[in-house]
């Protein structure tokens, strides 16, 4: 049993003899389960009060870059801003950096003038290119540590990634819609932002695995591209369901579902179910309006928690969160949650 402790220290928190707890961290003959389990249990208090100790009065600058539109980056924000106190007593100070779109190279640029300013973190949400695998390596050489959030870039050395299970969202996505859709359904519309993003790529690959696997006779009629921006994301929709009026069900894996449902509307289709992800201010409106079907929703709060509790672990401060990944909930217009179910503001790109 590994330890840095004195024998003495373990005892008093033990409340075991200094001969016992030797005999425990030797595996020696003639110990009990319990006893063993209770130097454990000793050694795991004393290690959480170091950690306690060492958090007190220090201060962490943690940086949150974002690449999505402004109604999700706001979220983002609220969220992160929210869970501060339950850090303390490490003072956590959050350097937020957001862009509705951010092409790889003005990413690496980014990172790197965080590497050379010096930070404790980096959360970051930023699609998976070999430039910005590039750049998370270099920040893990200057001990920074990055944890992608909300969508993975799995091939590079990130310590972690907090957010949703994307492809198993995307399978739940697609049982949901077979259940609206009924069994003379031929084609059902997918919108991705960018198909460079991992998560909402997980996604669609989720998706289209359990579609594949419960209904192949579903065409599958994919208008991704927009950025999750409702004016770009509007015509990619509009472009493919000019000429293709039976669409059974959508599902947005990347917003702007405003303009999607408009540009539904101009073309006079009139899909069975229409499934999203993330309860913001627009799917909020859209779902008491009984334009949506359902939401598959995710804690922001738990998720930037998770993600600021793995820097801070990182660094010796405090534990790692056991569940960095998000549980699923399906929202619909019978049980949108009391608390942001009030008056919203007014929503833009």
């Amino acid at each position: 049993m590994t330890h840095r402790f004195p024998i003495k220290e373990i005892a008093v928190q033990s409340g075991l003899s200094t001969a016992t707890v030797d005999r425990v961290l030797n595996d020696r003959a003639h110990v009990s389960p319990q006893t063993r389990l209770r130097v454990a249990d000793a050694i795991a208090e004393l290690e959480r009060q170091e950690s306690q100790l060492a958090a007190k009065g220090r201060r962490v600058f943690i940086d949150v870059v974002i690449e999505a539109p402004r109604r999700f980056s706001r979220e983002v924000r609220e969220a992160g801003e929210a869970v501060l106190a339950d850090l303390k007593p490490i003072a956590v100070r959050s350097r937020f950096q957001t862009f509705e779109t951010m092409t790889p190279e003005t990413c690496v640029a980014l990172l790197n003038r965080i590497r050379k300013r010096g930070s404790q973190g980096v959360c970051l949400k930023a699609r998976d290119t070999p430039e910005i695998r590039n750049a998370i390596a270099d920040l893990n050489r200057k001990h920074i540590p990055v944890v992608t959030i909300f969508t993975d870039i799995p091939a590079s050395e990130r310590i972690a990634y907090a957010g949703l299970d994307n492809f198993n969202a995307g399978r739940t996505a697609a049982y949901l819609m077979l259940n609206l859709i009924g069994s003379q359904a031929s084609t059902v519309l997918t919108t991705l932002s960018q198909h460079a993003f991992q998560g909402e790529e997980d996604r669609y690959r989720g998706f289209r695995k359990e579609l594949s696997r419960l209904r192949p006779d579903i065409d599958v009629l994919d208008a991704s591209g927009g950025g999750g921006l409702n004016l770009a994301t509007g015509r990619e929709v509009a472009d493919r369901v000019r000429h293709k009026q039976e669409i059974a069900g959508v599902y947005s894996m990347g917003g702007g579902n405003v303009a999607i449902l408009n540009a539904l509307d101009a073309a006079a289709v009139r899909p069975s179910a229409f499934i999203v992800h993330d309860l913001d201010e627009d799917n909020l409106e859209l779902l008491k309006a009984n334009r949506l079907s359902l939401v598959l929703h995710h804690d922001l709060k738990a998720d930037m928690l998770s993600a600021y509790r793995l820097i801070l672990a990182y660094h010796g401060l405090g534990s790692s969160p056991r569940f960095p990944t998000s549980d699923i909930s399906i929202i619909t217009p019978m049980n949108i949650p009391a608390a942001i179910s009030g008056p919203m503001k007014s929503s833009r790109d």
